[in-house]
């Protein structure tokens, strides 16, 4: 209902999908994924869309082929994506520049993503590097630092931008930051002051908490700095608006600011897990780990060279977290995945595992994963052989998603794009039928009466 408006607000583009996007579609809304965007490209004319690819874990856990990578970008660029933005993890270039590459020959303007992370080794000086060597080797359109914990600080972003801008020359450099510490406000704004060329932002009530910051204080802000934003306030009000109420009527909750929290910046596990871990303890009666499962996870985190807290790193940190704790001796229980991110599946360690860490892992973890990573066979002959007289769109699914979830998603039919809201009054006695403890409503407005009443139930006496 508001696509044709944030089209014309002036974004420099809208970030419409990950996979993330692609897996809530499938698994739980039933909507083709593919068929959104087309849906998105249609509304939205003047904008270009984005879309993000995880380098080698572009579908969670587990690493995927190049050839599938690259037909993946294929199809989302064919299917209407104009930007295409890689990142990995670990910076490991070999994981991103051919992507980008083959997105730049296909036409597309390209984004280099590095994700900031917060520790001894992600200095300025490697920030510095692994930009200077992305912009040689992908010739890039755009560099993205992607602050995806919300941990950048006003006090860290003042050296990490000037370095990066020094060996950057005219390509641009993007800001994007998550709330939340509560300081990306505020890593913006000195961020521009310090030569960053775009800030990534969300529109209210879709931003703060865990979002990015809104756009409606940012621009407003700037602007109280001196500087010029080209966006259409009023049609961003109308989009406000028109989300403000969709959550009132759905029971969503609205992006509010977050609180300071110090501890953050140790653990740097994101909220969403460590709601996850409230769950999983309380299914075992440790509620009362939670603290000592967040230390484990900041512990783990040095003794394996410092992943950024991200899908797949943080999942990893986080269920070997639980494991050590629940069962009281470390790493005598160690997931597949945490072994292949050891001994280099997802790419190049920016720091060693801790020796005595490692010869655990090893011990201890599946003998099925082997010492040394093989090069994975290509995907996407069989995935057509598998699948013949489907689009490859559909091929992508299926290989993404097990078992019956393509096919339920299918059988669910065609996508719903039209939301109605319900007068106030029809949400008033819905919600009122909700709860059986009212058995009488009488409701008058001018000469308007209404007067419900439900049935005694059976047994009572008038």
């Amino acid at each position: 209902p508001v696509a044709e408006r944030v089209d014309r607000i002036g974004f420099d583009a809208i970030d419409l999908m990950g996979f993330i996007q692609f897996d809530v579609c499938v698994r739980y809304l039933k909507e083709d994924p593919w068929e959104r965007v087309r849906l998105m490209r249609q509304k939205v004319t003047r904008t270009p869309l984005q879309a993000n690819v995880r380098s080698k874990n572009l579908t969670g856990f587990d690493v995927v082929p190049n050839d599938t990578l690259l037909l993946w970008t294929e199809r989302l660029i064919a299917n209407g994506f104009r930007h295409i933005r890689v990142f990995d993890a670990l910076a490991d270039l070999d994981n991103m520049v051919y992507l980008l590459k083959f997105a730049k020959e296909l036409g597309a303007y390209t984004v280099g993503a590095l994700v900031y992370g917060h520790s001894p080794v992600h200095t300025d000086e490697l920030y510095a590097s692994k930009v200077k060597h992305l912009i040689r080797l992908a010739n890039v359109d755009s560099v993205m630092m992607k602050d995806s914990c919300g941990l950048l600080t006003p006090e860290r972003i003042r050296t990490l931008v000037p370095a990066m801008k020094s060996v950057m020359g005219e390509v641009p450099l993007e800001l994007h930051s998550h709330c939340l510490t509560g300081l990306a406000p505020l890593v913006y704004l000195e961020g521009v002051k310090l030569g960053v060329d775009q800030v990534h932002c969300s529109i209210a009530p879709l931003a703060n908490g865990p979002a990015q910051p809104a756009v409606q204080t940012i621009a407003r802000n700037l602007r109280a700095m001196g500087y010029t934003v080209a966006l259409d306030d009023a049609l961003i009000e109308q989009v406000s608006a028109h989300f403000l109420r969709v959550a009132e009527q759905e029971g969503k909750p609205l992006g509010v600011p977050m609180e300071y929290d110090a501890f953050h910046f140790e653990h740097q596990v994101p909220g969403g897990m460590q709601t996850n871990f409230q769950f999983q303890l309380a299914q075992a009666g440790l509620s009362h780990k939670l603290d000592e499962v967040l230390n484990e996870c900041a512990r783990i985190r040095r003794e394996l060279g410092w992943p950024i807290m991200v899908t797949p790193f943080a999942q990893l940190v986080g269920t070997q977290a639980v494991l050590n704790v629940v069962h009281g001796e470390r790493y005598c229980i160690v997931p597949d995945e945490v072994k292949k991110y050891a001994l280099g599946y997802y790419g190049r360690l920016l720091a060693p595992v801790e020796p005595d860490v490692l010869d655990r892992i090893v011990e201890n973890g599946s003998k099925r994963v082997a010492l040394e990573p093989e090069p994975l066979a290509p995907a996407v002959p069989e995935l057509r052989k598998k699948y013949p007289g489907m689009s490859d769109e559909e091929r992508l699914l299926r290989y993404s998603f097990a078992g019956t979830q393509v096919d339920e998603m299918l059988a669910a039919g065609a996508m719903q794009t039209e939301y109605r809201f319900e007068a106030p009054l029809v949400r008033l006695l819905n919600e009122l039928a909700r709860r059986p403890r009212f058995r009488h409503v009488y409701i008058q407005k001018g000469d308007f009466r209404l007067e419900l009443a439900a049935a005694a139930p059976a047994g009572t006496i008038h």
